[in-house]
């Protein structure tokens, strides 16, 4: 495999070895992130949940006068068992050298006896724990994203559709809001309840059933996965966030129509969203690029 190289960034055209080469400081941090690792922001039944907390070098605790930067919340994809919270940090220091915050969160696992709607208020609870926490970090608490992949994009749908809903808020740092200015959705499932369908009807011996199982708990599974279903959650009139949405049209976990749905039904509704085709792109892998993920950080910029 050869080492990528951009020219434009490379050793001025004519230098000689025995030319030292002289750079400026760079007092201001610029474009340098640091690893806060393994935060407990909650620990329902005795579990401690954690985070990883990337942060420009600017805004680590010990350092001064921080200005207040946004904060994106981000949910890995997992089949809503246990996030690796780890699996996008490459990608995601990318967010934090260009001035935000961005946390990298787990959640229970509904295989671990923790049902529907465990993981959203997990997600939730991360929120206001770090709204708690902005000025420990320098976050700006008035302008929050929730991103995430597969059941993570799941997740960050259901926390934009469900902003300080009591239904979903737990007791810990309760006195702190749960709702976000915008939401970006990687091939996140928008009908759970056709998937929950599809499978009990074609696929009852598959592992995606144990999940569904897992998701509905004692419960009444048709019911738990329409209250997962962010296609069959909204409603006229209220006050949502915006949405990104984006999708490869080869996925063959989560279908492509699901976000196309929903982004018909959200512009039906008179809501701020998009929707990204990423052409002949499957689930994970090859759905990602720079240009995609340029894109996400103009659009941050934008809303944030």
């Amino acid at each position: 495999m050869k080492f990528h190289h951009d020219e434009r960034k490379g050793w001025p055209a004519g230098h000689r070895p025995d030319q030292v080469l002289e750079l400026p400081s760079n007092p201001q941090l610029q474009n340098l992130a640091a690893m806060v690792p393994d935060l407990v922001y909650a620990s329902p039944g005795g579990q401690d949940l954690h985070l990883s907390l990337l942060v420009p070098w600017t805004h680590l605790p010990d350092r001064p006068d921080k200005t207040r930067l946004p904060l994106v919340v981000f949910v890995q994809g997992s089949a809503w068992t246990t996030p690796n919270r780890h699996f996008e940090i490459p990608q995601l220091s990318r967010f934090a050298r260009q001035g935000l915050i961005v946390a990298s969160v787990t959640h229970r696992s509904c295989l671990d006896g923790h049902p529907f709607p465990a993981f959203l208020a997990d997600v939730k609870t991360a929120i206001r724990y770090l709204r708690g926490e902005a000025d420990r970090y320098g976050i700006d608490p008035e302008r929050v994203a929730v991103w995430g992949t597969s059941s993570g994009g799941n997740a960050a749908l259901l926390a934009g559709l469900t902003g300080d809903d009591p239904k979903y808020r737990t007791a810990e740092h309760e006195s702190y809001s749960d709702r976000v200015t915008t939401v970006i959705d990687c091939f996140g499932p928008a009908d759970v309840g056709q998937l929950y369908d599809f499978a009990s009807r074609l696929l009852p011996d598959d592992q995606i059933m144990t999940i569904f199982r897992g998701l509905a708990g004692d419960g009444d599974p048709v019911e738990k996965m329409e209250a997962m279903s962010p296609l069959r959650l909204l409603q006229p009139g209220q006050a949502y966030p915006s949405f990104l949405l984006a999708h490869g049209d080869m996925d063959m976990t989560v279908p492509y129509e699901q976000s196309e749905q929903l982004h018909r039904r959200m512009l039906d509704l008179g809501l701020d969203a998009r929707l990204i085709r990423v052409r002949g792109a499957p689930h994970e892998g090859s759905f990602w690029s720079e240009e995609l993920l340029d894109l996400f950080a103009g659009y941050l910029r934008e809303k944030l």
